[in-house]
């Protein structure tokens, strides 16, 4: 019985890809998040200009863009 268990999870890993990108993508995601978050409580002006904001709002979507095709890659 524990051998075919084992069996069985052995072919089980081996059919699927590694979700080590997905986590990377998620957590920097998550981080991202939490820095947003921290920097606009501690200033009600954040981002303090125009360039900023298009600045904050380019790299937030290159964060969830990436994360996004790191969960489509390894599905």
């Amino acid at each position: 019985m524990l051998a075919t268990l084992l069996t069985l999870a052995a072919e089980t890993a081996e059919e699927e890809p590694s979700k080590t990108l997905f986590y990377i993508g998620g957590g920097v995601a998550a981080v991202w998040a939490i820095v947003l978050f921290a920097l606009g409580m501690r200033a009600p002006g954040f981002p303090g200009s125009q360039g900023a904001q298009r600045a904050v709002i380019a790299v937030s979507v290159v964060v969830v863009v990436a994360a996004m095709a790191s969960s489509v890659l390894t599905s």
